[in-house]
């Protein structure tokens, strides 16, 4: 008993991509950018019939308030620096996912003056400086800074905290 090798999807046309792009923006949150990718991607894998606009679709997603960059790129800005993450790395979290430079722009200074209270909670999340059960040697500090850069702090910053010993329940911050 064999079974039928399965049937190809028919190729996409206009109605179909809109009603695909309709299933993406109400099951994610997303960018435009994300989403002229994920439709641009569907007219790879299962061809296209007659003409089809992906950026016009994506406009008028956008113009619905469907996909909105700013509101996504806000509520991405929050997670991250909840979680510990830094400047430089929430910003390279907001260009992958094709914010515009004027919609990130919008939080540079939010997470400039968010810089410490991130650090600090990716230290918390870490055991790392004053929440460590211990001193750390000088390699494992060393370790630690770098894991505080990678999650996009400054250097400098990372050294600080790094260097507060355990026993410091005064850090200098309101944590």
């Amino acid at each position: 008993m064999s079974r039928d090798p399965r049937r190809p999807l028919p190729p996409l046309d206009q109605p179909a991509l809109e009603r695909a792009a309709l299933r993406y923006v109400e099951r994610y949150a997303t960018t435009r950018a994300k989403l002229v990718a994920y439709l641009n991607r569907k007219l790879r894998e299962r061809g296209g019939e007659g003409p089809i606009d992906v950026d016009a679709l994506a406009d008028r997603m956008a113009e619905l308030r469907y996909v909105d960059d700013r509101a996504f790129a806000e509520a991405r800005v929050a997670s991250m620096t909840r979680r510990g993450l830094g400047a430089r790395r929430v910003q390279e979290a907001l260009r992958q996912a094709g914010v515009g430079t004027e919609d990130a722009g919008e939080f540079r200074e939010t997470l400039e003056e968010g810089a410490e209270e991130a650090a600090l909670a990716f230290a918390r999340r870490k055991r790392i400086g004053p929440f460590a059960a211990m001193p750390a040697e000088r390699d494992r500090r060393e370790k630690q800074i770098g894991a505080m850069v990678r999650a996009g702090h400054a250097p400098a910053l990372a050294r600080r905290i790094v260097g507060l010993e355990p026993s410091d329940d005064d850090t200098g911050w309101d944590s």
